[in-house]
Formats: C-alpha cells, sequence, structure tokens
C-alpha cells in the first residue's frame, strides 16, 4: 500500500507516539511503503524546529536533523505533480501532489481543510484513526508488544 503521511502526523508520531507511531511501524515492518517530498521534508524540519516543542526533541534525546533522517530512512522521495486550487489551503497542493507522484491511494493527516478535500483523483484523504483500520496498518493484538 502505498501512503503519503502529512507533516502534522508525522510530527506526532515522533514527539507523541500512539496511534501515529503505529503508522511509522508499519513501514519499518515493510506493511506499508510511505513516500514524500523534499518540500515536506523540510515542512517537518520547520515544525520539529519551533520553540514549543523543544522540550519533546530534548526528551527524545535525538536531534532535529536525526529525527528527519530516521524519517528520510522509512520514505521514498518523489517530486510532487503540479497541483494548484485543489486543497482550501493553498500549502496542502504540495501534499496531494505528492500523492499524485507516488501513485498513492492514501494521505493520512488531521488538517481538517486538506480532510474536507476527501477524495481526489483517486487519492483518499484520511484520519490517522480511520489508516490505522487499513490493509497493513492494522494493528495486530497478538503481536505481545
Amino acid at each position: 500500500m502505498r501512503v503519503v503521511l502529512d507533516t502534522n502526523v508525522v510530527a506526532s508520531a515522533m514527539l507523541w507516539g500512539g496511534t501515529p507511531r503505529l503508522l511509522l511501524q508499519a513501514a519499518r515492518e515493510q506493511r506499508v511503503m510511505l513516500f514524500t517530498s523534499t518540500a515536506l521534508l523540510a515542512e517537518l524540519t520547520d515544525i520539529l524546529g519551533r520553540t514549543k516543542f523543544e522540550k519533546k526533541i530534548a526528551a527524545s534525546r535525538l536531534t532535529v536533523d536525526q529525527l528527519v533522517d530516521r524519517y528520510a530512512n522509512l520514505i521514498t522521495l518523489v517530486r510532487p505533480t503540479l497541483v494548484s486550487g485543489i486543497a482550501p489551503d493553498p500549502d496542502d497542493d504540495v501534499v496531494i501532489g505528492t500523492a499524485l507522484a507516488a501513485q498513492a491511494k492514501w494521505i493520512v493527516t488531521g488538517d481538517k481543510p486538506l480532510l474536507s478535500v476527501a477524495i481526489y483523483q483517486g487519492v483518499h484523504i484520511v484520519r490517522v484513526s480511520e489508516a490505522v483500520q487499513l490493509k497493513g496498518f492494522e494493528i495486530n493484538h497478538n503481536e505481545g508488544h
């Protein structure tokens, strides 16, 4: 399964864990293929570098660059297809363009304006709670973690 995680989901997985972390775990276990673009990696670096996250970053005992590098090891980089005016927030068009370039079927996000698009050219835009129910992301309660 080919998936693009919006940067808010990746940051949440890195800093708070919980359900978003399951999405990264699925990629580590090669149950899904994650895709991103240089624009989304730059946005992730920017988000993680914000002052309000300093304590969470320090608690991880990793630098922002190390966190981004770890994520980069899980993904395949693509050049986004140029799209414009699809999402209510023009900054979200790059997320859609990344998914199109990756031939992904899913974008996982917590961004309400992006979620309002719902589907575009066969790409489904879903919440984390919906994504973990998809094939490849499903939680295996028998793993004994």
